[in-house]
């Protein structure tokens, strides 16, 4: 099963745009062509092991998301159906279907937009040195994994080498303004209130996630992918305990494994045994699944 994963695409006839850690993005002149594959990243380290079905996950998952949300905002998505790609493409119909998306074509407005509803991670780590994450103060006490009074806007750089860095949001209004600044946390903050409350519906927690915005026609508009195991911390609602670190549906069961290994995070990082990576990709399928209602 680990050799079905796909790592890398190729389309001679198709400028490549980027290649990111995940995605790799084609310059269609007006619009982009954006595929997601199934490399993983830790710790900014895009690891040789790919998650078989992974960038069908992310892709799904982000098209229900952008579907249940542009009530809130609009966002960058023309159409996830391969017949209605441009010509040139259909050539490539066993690669793209499933995993990809034509775009409109925005300027990406550079800051990562974190919306966090639980104390963990970065946050987890800041709040125990300061009493506060990104220059917003917390009451005392808090545990691992509790539970914030209401959700936070704690933003970060967008950085395309190395680490994202958290900073406030006095430091994105010097950057962008305050006008842009105030849309995007009301924008970041009420996607997350719908998301969270449907998701734990569901029986997940989104203890936090990012969104990325672009401008369109002078309009502010939701990138990217979106509310993914990727890029939100998912948990099991029946098994939450704060605390401690919580079990996941995401890539921190990765991480994890990672930890327990004699590797200083930097490139090239170290395979991952079929047991951890099958385990990932069941992960992945799980909240797919959980989520929507429907199988992949």
């Amino acid at each position: 099963m680990m050799d079905e994963t796909l790592r890398i695409t190729s389309f001679p006839e198709i400028e490549l745009f980027k290649r990111g850690k995940v995605r790799d993005v084609y310059d269609l002149k007006d619009k982009l062509l954006v595929v997601s594959t199934d490399r993983i990243s830790c710790f900014d380290v895009v690891l040789p092991t790919g998650i078989p079905r992974k960038g069908e996950v992310l892709t799904n998952l982000s098209l229900f998301w952008f579907g249940y949300t542009k009530d809130i905002v609009l966002n960058h998505l023309i159409t996830a159906e391969v017949n209605n790609y441009p010509v040139e493409l259909l050539k490539y119909k066993s690669i793209l279907k499933g995993r990809s998306m034509l775009v409109k074509k925005a300027k990406p407005i550079p800051v990562e937009c974190i919306i966090r509803g639980y104390l963990s991670g970065s946050g987890w780590k800041e709040y125990q040195q300061s009493q506060s994450i990104c220059g917003i103060q917390l009451p005392p006490g808090l545990k691992e994994s509790d539970k914030l009074p209401e959700p936070i806007f704690t933003p970060s750089t967008k950085e395309d080498i190395g680490h994202d860095i958290n900073v406030s949001q006095d430091f994105v209004e010097k950057e962008l303004g305050k006008d842009i600044t105030s849309q995007l946390k009301r924008l970041s903050l009420a996607l997350y209130l719908k998301a969270s409350a449907y998701a734990e519906s569901k029986g997940i927690i989104i203890a936090d996630t990012k969104f990325e915005f672009g401008l369109y026609q002078d309009k502010i508009i939701l990138i990217d992918e979106v509310l993914t195991p990727d890029s939100s911390r998912f948990w099991p609602k029946g098994r939450y305990r704060p605390g401690q670190a919580q079990p996941s549906f995401d890539k921190q069961f990765v991480r994890d494994y990672l930890e327990t290994l004699v590797w200083n995070k930097t490139a090239p990082g170290p395979e991952l045994p079929e047991e951890i990576v099958l385990k990932t990709s069941e992960k992945y399928l799980q909240a797919f699944e959980m989520l929507t209602g429907e199988a992949l």
